[in-house]
């Protein structure tokens, strides 16, 4: 019997994948979480063969929780399940000890047989993923660009914000209205995994930008 325990913020996507996992036979859902510091406590309870996990999460996102669930539970395997296909989180999930990648929206039954490779030890991406996974490998950047999981436009917002900017004053230089760029600030945050501006600007700053100051 492989056992699994499903790690998502939203109780809907949980119930459907508990749904279509215990439809197969062989596998049980032996515990839920909704955050990554309660999925730390359930791996601890439960020690199970897989976590399918999910990135953004409150409290604990997945990125921080993988390393965290392997030290509790080192048996584990972690199979993140998520909506970003960047190749940057990609790379960071699989840095942090996941032991493959899955795009929400998978066919179940893909996911189902994902679950049972993890929990057999093997290395799972989804079937667009891995083929990425294999250009990428055959043709390295040489030199990667400073958050790479941001798109230019976002570098040049979290630069402004690294330098201080309000959103007025880095739309103005931008030539975007202000609400746009609150959008965006709002999704280099997310996408940073910080809170604020001031973290944000720091990860920046580290990196090279907003060094017009």
């Amino acid at each position: 019997m492989t056992t699994v325990v499903l790690v998502d913020d939203h109780p809907i996507v949980r119930q459907g994948m508990r749904a279509v996992i215990e439809s197969q036979p062989g596998i049980e859902v032996v515990g839920e979480a909704s955050n990554g510091t309660e999925a730390i406590q359930v791996c601890v309870e439960n020690k199970p063969d897989v976590v399918l996990m999910d990135l953004q999460m409150p409290e604990l996102n997945g990125i921080e929780a993988i390393p965290r669930v392997k030290a509790a539970s080192p048996s584990t395997t972690v199979l993140v399940l998520t909506m970003y296909d960047d190749d940057a989180m990609v790379f960071e999930a699989i840095a942090a000890g996941a032991g493959g990648y899955l795009l929400k929206g998978s066919d179940g039954n893909d996911i189902v047989a994902a679950i049972q490779s993890a929990a057999q030890g093997q290395v799972v991406f989804g079937a667009a993923l891995a083929k990425r996974m294999q250009a990428w490998f055959a043709q390295p950047p040489e030199k990667a660009s400073p958050f790479p999981e941001l798109s230019e436009r976002e570098r040049e917002i979290l630069d402004g914000v690294a330098t201080g900017m309000t959103n007025a004053e880095i739309g103005a230089t931008l030539f975007l209205a202000p609400k746009t760029v609150a959008n965006n600030v709002s999704t280099i945050l997310n996408k940073l995994h910080v809170a604020h501006r001031a973290a944000a600007t720091v990860k920046a700053r580290d990196a090279g930008l907003g060094r017009r100051l």
